[in-house]
């Protein structure tokens, strides 16, 4: 019971979802990430920890039981061929070394290493049949990624057709990014053009290769056969095309990996670099094999910046492929592949001001804004703070020179002041008392919460502004044309007052609106809306259709993401059910919990929250579940669960295969689970169904129940 949780803990694990998955947020959707890969893990263990010690916290949405990655639904989903592994890392040498010696004492022998740079770009997963390009995705969950296979087409590096004898099927794994040189032209063009610069190339070529070139090419098509369709509109979207190509021209790709292979055999990872060369795909020139790891690391080290593109370090594998199946894999790693990551690159710049910035759910953040410096690649004049606490940590004073770095080459981190250089003139920084986007006096939500808030959920314009951005987010309604200038115009031109209005918008109301209308001669105000409006209106239309659990995550209810969502909209036929469900009901269901469900009782509570329910309603939003047309209807009243990754599924692909049949699929084992099905890198519910004697089926067995139900599945396994 969560009556048993102290306090103190159950704050801090909902601090600690919070802060995680807002950074996978920004990381994985938005190329935008705010903390350090330091930072991300600390709050990671801390929570695993905590949930170790109060299994009951644990919940579907938790971040705990998800990979980190996501694949965005901007995308069509394409499910690897093999899985997409991550690297465990090592910061030192003697992390090195006792890596090394657990490698030894493993095989029993010293092995050959193959040694190559970490670029800092896009992983790939790359397929070609028959020597010709089938697709491209990128790596997504591990075993899910998004299909750019039209983007990549128009990357110089990446062949349409092989050379050489190439295998029947080549399953290749690389890094997409650009060189330095590239990097800062494009940034250079950006800043003339009045616009956001990248933060550095790993995100230029993350966004680059995510943009929709398929979608430009028909609005231009859509204008071109249009008459109403002025010569200036369709030359600017014809220029917003040669753009988008010409940038994706300059990406680059380099290969390190060969993932499923047909037509080939291959002793070793060097054997396979040399096979990818003589099919005509890019190998580095860097990789070396049979060196000393400890030699290479030290000289790449010494020599990082002579490459043409940045390196976030060095990786270490073992050549031999037959003691590479020997090692194995954990559940997110090799076990026979270490990243060596080097130590950030640190700068001095003066902090001017440090200043605060209000987010969806009402957090006040200080961020500091320096003089612009060039660090690890890329100019950087802002940094998170995190909170009061932080400031006070670091110790440093507005008017400090100040030593930054980029955790991980990624993100911006203060480390501390030069206090050396202090001449009098500092000033310390004292938090507000009020929020600067409302004026309603800031508090912390909880004793023991070390941020503090803006309680003025309703009408704090900054809130608005993040959780109307928020609705229109890929993981909600994907509305395309409400990004964070649309919603930032909707709220502070007082087109709208808070979401609860979003789905009554209409040409009347986007008009005067100097985001939404077509430009005039100063002193006027424009009555014709322009592309901004056209789009968002249309979006909005096509958003009052989207499912259920969509609609439930669009809402901002604390701890309802997707999985969550999926869940309610599965068990619940209508989202009129799910606000009359009672607390105890809304616990009962696998994967929500009592937390999860006092927070939904709560939040339909309010009444400003019901008005927004209303009103989308009213205005046309579907909030019915529709009923999953079932494939067949054999696993109806069969419950099973799933551990571990099975071949040819995602974790949702898997869970509809059964669903889709008329099964349940369950997130814990008990007697009455009729089977589990375990995949690659089971978890401890394989070891549970062991425990209690429910029956266990592989992939194989899995086809089985799919195709011919319950009874053939148990015969498969020589049950009665």
């Amino acid at each position: 019971m969560t009556t048993d949780i102290p306090t103190k803990t159950r704050s801090r694990w909902v601090e600690l979802v919070e802060i995680i998955e807002d950074a996978r947020r920004r990381y994985y959707l938005h190329d935008k990430p705010t903390i350090s890969d330091t930072e991300y893990d600390k709050c990671f263990n801390e929570l695993l920890d905590i949930e170790s010690k109060f299994p009951m916290l644990k919940s579907l949405d938790s971040p705990t039981q998800s990979v980190g990655g996501a694949r965005s639904e901007m995308f069509e989903p394409v499910t690897h061929l093999s899985r997409m592994y991550s690297l465990d890392n090592v910061f030192d040498d003697q992390e090195l070394k006792t890596w090394l010696d657990r490698i030894d004492k493993d095989l029993g022998q010293t092995p050959h290493y193959l040694g190559e740079l970490k670029i800092d770009g896009l992983a790939v997963d790359i397929v070609y049949r028959n020597g010709l390009l089938s697709s491209v995705a990128t790596r997504g969950d591990g075993t899910v990624g998004e299909d750019v296979t039209y983007n990549a087409q128009f990357i110089p590096s990446i062949p349409r057709a092989l050379t050489g004898k190439p295998p029947s099927l080549l399953e290749v794994r690389g890094e997409v990014f650009f060189e330095l040189a590239q990097f800062d032209q494009i940034n250079s063009e950006l800043e003339k053009s009045s616009k956001t610069e990248f933060a550095n190339p790993r995100n230029a070529a993350a966004g680059t290769l995510r943009q929709r070139v398929d979608r430009r090419e028909e609005e231009v098509a859509k204008a071109q056969a249009n008459s109403k369709s002025s010569e200036k509109r369709l030359a600017t979207l014809r220029t917003e095309l040669d753009d988008a190509i010409t940038i994706l021209q300059k990406l680059r790709l380099t290969v390190h990996g060969i993932g499923a292979v047909d037509g080939a055999k291959l002793a070793s990872q060097s054997e396979s670099y040399q096979l990818l060369k003589d099919c005509g795909l890019p190998v580095s020139s860097h990789y070396q094999v049979g060196m000393d790891p400890i030699k290479f690391v030290t000289y790449w080290q010494e020599h990082r910046h002579d490459v043409e593109h940045e390196i976030d370090g060095v990786v270490i594998k073992v050549d031999n492929f037959e003691l590479q199946r020997k090692l194995g894999e954990t559940a997110r790693a090799p076990r026979w592949a270490i990243a060596f990551k080097y130590p950030p690159e640190v700068v001095t710049t003066k902090l001017l001001d440090i200043k605060v910035s209000v987010g969806r759910t009402g957090r006040i953040t200080p961020f500091a804004h320096m003089q612009p410096v060039k660090v690890a690649g890329s100019t950087v004049e802002m940094a998170t703070l995190h909170n009061e606490q932080e400031v006070i940590r670091k110790g440093i004073l507005i008017g400090d020179t100040v030593y930054l770095r980029k955790a991980g080459d990624v993100i911006p981190e203060i480390i501390g002041a030069v206090e050396s250089l202090r001449d009098g003139s500092e000033k310390k920084f004292v938090m507000p008392i009020v929020c600067p986007s409302c004026k309603t006096n800031i508090l912390a939500v909880k004793d023991a919460d070390v941020d503090l808030r803006c309680p003025n959920a309703k009408s704090c314009p900054a809130q608005l502004i993040e959780r109307l951005f928020y609705i229109g987010s890929r993981q909600a309604l994907d509305i395309e044309g409400l990004g964070s200038k649309a919603a930032a115009a909707l709220i502070n031109e007082g087109i709208l007052k808070n979401e609860a209005d979003l789905f009554d918008l209409t040409e009347a109301s986007l008009i005067g609106s100097e985001f939404f209308t077509k430009a005039v001669s100063a002193g006027s105000k424009s009555n014709q809306i322009n592309m901004a409006g056209e789009k968002l209106l249309s979006q909005l239309e096509i958003a009052k259709t989207r499912p259920l659990w969509r609609i439930l995550v669009a809402l901002s209810i604390r701890h309802v993401g997707p999985t969550v969502a999926q869940t309610l909209a599965k068990e619940f036929s209508s989202l009129q059910s799910i606000i009359s469900a009672s607390g105890q009901q809304l616990a009962s269901i696998d994967g929500v919990g009592e937390i999860i469900a006092e927070s939904i009782s709560e939040w339909f509570s309010i009444d400003w929250h019901q008005d927004i329910v209303k009103k989308w309603q009213g205005a046309g939003v579907s909030l019915e579940q529709t009923a999953p047309k079932l494939l067949s209807d054999h696993l109806t009243g069969i419950s099973v669960v799933i551990t571990g990754s099975m071949p040819g599924y995602s974790r949702d692909g898997a869970n509809e295969a059964v669903t889709s049949r008329g099964g349940k699929v369950s997130s814990s084992v008990s007697k009455k689970t009729d089977f589990v099905i375990v995949g690659a890198n089971p978890g401890s519910k394989f070891d549970k169904a062991q425990e209690l004697g429910v029956p266990v089926l592989d992939a194989d067995g899995f086809a089985v129940l799919l195709e011919s139900g319950p009874s053939a599945a148990r015969s498969h396994l020589g049950l009665s």
